[in-house]
């Protein structure tokens, strides 16, 4: 049995596609097929189930596909650990950031980084916050910045940043001259919100509950400068954490604070009992400094 076998049955399985998996490890479909027919010869069991439209493990190919995780990341561990006894600031970090955060603080995150450790790639996994904390649990990334709070027995937690939520508005709505306005006077409002598997979606949400009502949400996106077109073409309302403000400059929005403090916390987070390589542990160092 070799690793790279082993290795090509992962990415199969994580694709379900011979094809996908091709493209993604930039090996042909044909070795990954010969590759997976060597361990079904090796362990003398079928590991996929080849006829359904995608591709299936078989429950022998469950067993693999898991303890061939756990093998990898063990060598992978064991590399990191021989690289730190050399002390030397080298390797790749994943990190996790939905987009609104990316846009916000990663390329300074990336740039300084980079001036102190340019031997080490960072490499942004731009998800929705939800994702990023399953990717964090399941070890598929190293980092992750998302919005607080989140489970405590799971992450170790630290805040990265906190601002307060404001009313984005467009210039000729009736709130528009107001200098604070109340949560509860946008119930009759349609709202343009972040897409369901953002945390803010939920957030914001909520929010409009604890005020006694549910939000009307007449769009949805992913993109912040989106919703922020649709708020300046009349479309609906929508509430932003305040710093959003300082990389828009539609002079047809209108930025209101809300009477009721509506707080962002984010948070940085990794998973309790994983291994820190010495440059996770720089990265880190850094973005808690950066809070302070």
């Amino acid at each position: 049995m070799e690793l790279r076998d082993i290795q090509s049955f992962i990415e199969v399985a994580n694709h379900q596609s011979f094809t996908k998996a091709a493209e993604h490890s930039y090996l042909s479909q044909p070795s990954l097929s010969k590759a997976v027919k060597k361990l079904e010869e090796e362990f003398h069991m079928e590991l996929l189930e080849r006829s359904t439209r995608h591709i299936q493990l078989t429950d022998a190919g469950k067993v693999v596909y898991e303890q061939g995780k756990k093998l990898m990341s063990i060598l992978e561990e064991t590399k990191m650990l021989l690289d730190e006894l050399a002390n030397v600031a080298i390797g790749e970090i994943k990190i996790g950031i939905p987009p609104l955060i990316g846009t916000l603080f990663f390329p300074s995150i990336a740039g300084n980084f980079h001036q102190q450790y340019p031997n080490v790639k960072l490499e942004l996994v731009e998800v929705g916050a939800r994702v990023v904390e399953q990717l964090v649990e399941e070890g598929e990334i190293d980092v992750g910045i998302v919005v607080l709070p989140v489970d405590e027995s799971i992450f170790h937690i630290s805040s990265f940043f906190t601002d307060e939520f404001v009313l984005f508005i467009h210039k000729d709505h009736s709130l528009a001259c107001k200098q604070r306005v109340s949560v509860k006077e946008l119930e009759k409002e349609s709202f343009i919100l972040f897409a369901k598997n953002f945390t803010l979606h939920e957030f914001i949400i909520n929010t409009c509950k604890n005020s006694g009502f549910t939000p009307n949400i007449a769009y949805e996106s992913s993109q912040w400068d989106l919703i922020l077109e649709l708020v300046s073409s009349k479309m609906g309302i929508t509430l932003l954490p305040k710093v959003i403000g300082g990389k828009q400059n539609n002079p047809d929005i209108v930025i209101i604070p809300l009477k009721e403090k509506v707080l962002w916390h984010l948070g940085i987070i990794t998973k309790k009992g994983r291994y820190r390589s010495f440059a996770l542990k720089k990265l880190l160092e850094m973005l808690t400094e950066q809070e302070k």
